[in-house]
């Protein structure tokens, strides 16, 4: 479920199972004080360690959204962040769908990138959304799992 935040700096977060809008991510963070807006987009590619993929998935644990504001509000505490938005995949996905998007405004586009960089880093690393793969030879892998 979509979360905004009333302070207005968080401005859209979500863990679903339909395609990404880059468009929806980018007019989220819009914002008139802002120089920079850094936007990462993570896709789905055919091949994982040089194995070709055949198909992938993604699953959440269901507090993946809190952990994903939680995410949210420190990168924003630590940034001179205006406006951050962050969206994730789950489900059955194909090669070339778009995985994640996040995107974050700030003043000066160097802050931007620091903190869109740290968004995407902390996003991997800590909201429990695990990526199960399935190889060309057969062979199975989870990736993420704690």
């Amino acid at each position: 479920m979509a979360t905004r935040d009333p302070s207005g700096v968080v401005r859209l977060l979500d863990v679903r199972d339909n395609p990404l809008s880059v468009d929806e991510v980018f007019a989220a963070v819009q914002h008139p004080g802002a120089g920079g807006v850094a936007l990462f987009v993570g896709t789905v590619r055919e091949e994982d360690g040089g194995r070709e993929v055949t198909d992938l998935g993604y699953s959440a644990h269901p507090t993946a959204m809190d952990e994903l504001q939680a995410v949210a509000a420190q990168v924003a505490a630590a940034h001179p962040v205006l406006a951050i938005a962050a969206v994730h995949r789950v489900g059955d996905l194909a090669v070339g769908d778009l995985a994640v998007v996040v995107a974050v405004a700030c003043p000066h586009r160097a802050e931007a990138f620091t903190a869109c960089r740290e968004l995407i880093d902390e996003l991997k690393s800590r909201v429990p959304i695990w990526k199960h793969q399935t190889f060309a030879g057969g062979e199975q892998e989870w990736v993420g799992l704690p």
